[in-house]
């Protein structure tokens, strides 16, 4: 098969110059746990002089300020998680609860480590564009001190003969956003059946509450509940589950003044606390609706979890697991509409074939058919997908990954039966796009990689991950590559 793969000239790599601020305890430093320092640090800051705080402080400002946005509110905002340990009767100058609070700060550099595992879709907003032209949106997969994953933001245009121009990211990040909890009775059931917590009581407690429900509506019905009936130790155990089920849901609202590339998502839920991994968005159209939703791992320094991001505008997202037998493993990816009244999904449950799932709701999920196993050298360890099927005339278009010999990742292309997408109609005979000798050496060697393309003006636009540190973007003719799929077949 002759070479449909064209690489753009666009390369981002890691980059240790764009920082944020974080707030930062001595003594409870993520990696190396001890015992908080803070008290003794806010009482060394209150003996200062002031004109050694003035001093102090001007000279942080003047070497970092230019680093981030409005810097000075940060400070405060770090004071105020500290400021408990402040006597009541302390009055304290502008410039001393500043000072406090940029001790208790740090530069964090997201992006220092690697930049890889893309995602592409259409941005929400499509207004004022070039006639012919396509705004995007670009998720990114970045890694920090500590290996710790975050999910970035890059929008850019698609041109009316495919050419890809991206934005200039800002030059400020932040994670910094309101944080709540909203939760619906049925997800909650189905997380509380999956944990084996099914009881008599589960409907009495959802249904002494509204939906959606806070965590706080769920703590008055479980009182109200427990001063109603003799202690038992299985009513515990439910509510103890409920509260994990609690605590693994939220939502994050970012000021709507942010650059979207300002916009961080940072782990936040107990089972992603070290790491938000590999998010495979897609533009889900339900009727009149239209939500953007993107499955994720969560890792938690010795297990993954698979969760779901939903946004209708980039701005405000929340985040939940996914459950179901379909969900056990990474690799799920939604498919852009439902298909015979069903959501549907790709998933890679058994670690090493690509299966069909099924949802009635979008987020518990079972598994239904295999369609691709690993056969060829190229992909004997294990297939997947790289990202959602993308819908075309002649069916659903799927971007996979296979591992072969010293783990070498590759990519190709299934084609999938539009009406039936467990029937595969077309599958490439070699791979599509395999790691050039500049983008084998990484952070781990010899990996191409991607969490999805999207089509426009009749060119795949491919961006992908090498070697788990940079991204590069690629572009497909898509009629060439349809035609490679259906000359070759099922090759199952």
């Amino acid at each position: 098969m002759r070479d449909l793969v064209q690489r753009s000239d666009i390369v981002f790599h890691a980059n240790a110059q764009r920082v944020m601020s974080r707030v930062f305890i001595p003594g409870e430093e993520e990696l190396i746990r001890g015992v908080s320092r803070a008290r003794e640090l806010v009482d060394r800051c209150l003996a200062l002089p002031e004109e050694t705080v003035e001093s102090v402080l001007a000279s942080t400002l003047e070497r970092y300020q230019d680093r981030h946005r409005d810097l000075r509110q940060q400070f405060e905002n770090h004071f105020s998680a500290v400021a408990g340990f402040v006597g009541d009767d302390a009055v304290l100058t502008e410039a001393r609860r500043l000072l406090i609070g940029a001790y208790f700060t740090q530069e964090y550099a997201f992006e220092a480590t690697a930049y890889f595992n893309p995602s592409i879709v259409e941005h929400p907003d499509q207004d004022h564009l070039p006639q012919g032209c396509l705004r995007f949106v670009m998720s990114i997969r970045a890694v920090g001190e500590g290996h710790i994953s975050s999910v970035i933001f890059r929008t850019g245009l698609i041109g009316p003969d495919g050419a890809v121009q991206v934005d200039e990211a800002s030059p400020y990040a932040t994670t910094e956003a309101h944080r709540y909890t909203v939760l619906r009775s049925a997800l909650v059931k189905q997380e509380v059946i999956d944990r084996g917590l099914e009881t008599e009581e589960l409907d009495l407690v959802l249904g002494m509450l509204p939906d959606p429900f806070t965590p706080e509506e769920l703590d008055v019905g479980l009182s109200q509940l427990h001063s109603m009936r003799p202690p038992d130790p299985e009513f515990e155990k439910l509510t103890d589950g409920l509260n994990q089920v609690v605590r693994s849901s939220y939502a994050v609202e970012f000021d709507e003044s942010l650059d979207l590339s300002e916009r961080v998502l940072w782990p936040t839920a107990p089972n992603e606390r070290r790491g938000m991994e590999d998010a495979r968005w897609v533009r889900f159209v339900d009727g009149d609706s239209v939500l953007y939703r993107a499955t994720y791992t969560g890792f938690d320094g010795a297990s993954v979890s698979i969760r779901v991001l939903e946004t209708t505008d980039f701005r405000v997202f929340s985040s939940m697991d996914l459950s179901g037998v379909a969900a056990a493993n990474k690799g799920v990816a939604f498919f852009p509409r439902k298909v015979g009244g069903r959501h549907l999904a790709l998933s890679r449950w058994d670690r090493e074939s690509s299966s069909i799932a099924w949802s009635e709701n979008g987020y518990h999920w079972e598994a239904l058919s295999t369609i691709q196993e690993p056969t060829r050298p190229w992909e004997l360890v294990h297939v997947g997908n790289c990202g959602s099927p993308m819908e075309t005339d002649e069916g659903w278009l799927v971007l996979t990954h296979g591992t072969g010999p010293m783990r070498e990742y590759v990519m190709s292309a299934l084609l999938l039966d539009l009406d039936d997408p467990s029937i595969v109609r077309g599958s490439l005979d070699s791979p599509l796009l395999t790691a050039e000798s500049q983008e084998r050496n990484g952070y781990v060697p010899n990996v191409v990689y991607s969490c999805g393309g999207i089509i426009h003006a009749g060119k795949l636009v491919l961006p992908y991950g090498f070697s788990d540190s940079g991204t590069r973007i690629a572009i497909v003719d898509l009629d060439e590559l349809l035609h490679e799929l259906l000359r070759s077949g099922s090759g199952q």
